[in-house]
Order: structure tokens, then C-alpha cells, then sequence
């Protein structure tokens, strides 16, 4: 298995994952979590980090 070296695209997949179990589930107070860390994923995106 090959991970990624590019920081943003990571970030993007945590991001996309920690979404879709936090809707799955039903957890809320998470919202500001992954406001940020969806902003930082677009951020080293931009950057092309």
C-alpha cells in the first residue's frame, strides 16, 4: 500500500472519512473539527504540499 507524501490530499482524506462516519453515526459537535481540517486539507491543496 502506497500513502501519499502530499500533506493536503492526506488532510483530504481524513477529512473525507471522518465525515462520512461522523454522518453515519450521528455524532454532533464535530462540525468546527472538520470545518478546520477541510480548510487546511484546501489550504496545502493550494499550495501543492
Amino acid at each position: 500500500m502506497h500513502i501519499t507524501r502530499n500533506i493536503g490530499m492526506l488532510l483530504l482524506a481524513i477529512f473525507l472519512i471522518a465525515w462520512g462516519v461522523v454522518t453515519l453515526l450521528g455524532i454532533s459537535g464535530l462540525g468546527a473539527i472538520l470545518a478546520v481540517l477541510a480548510i487546511a486539507a484546501g489550504i496545502f491543496i493550494l499550495l501543492n504540499r
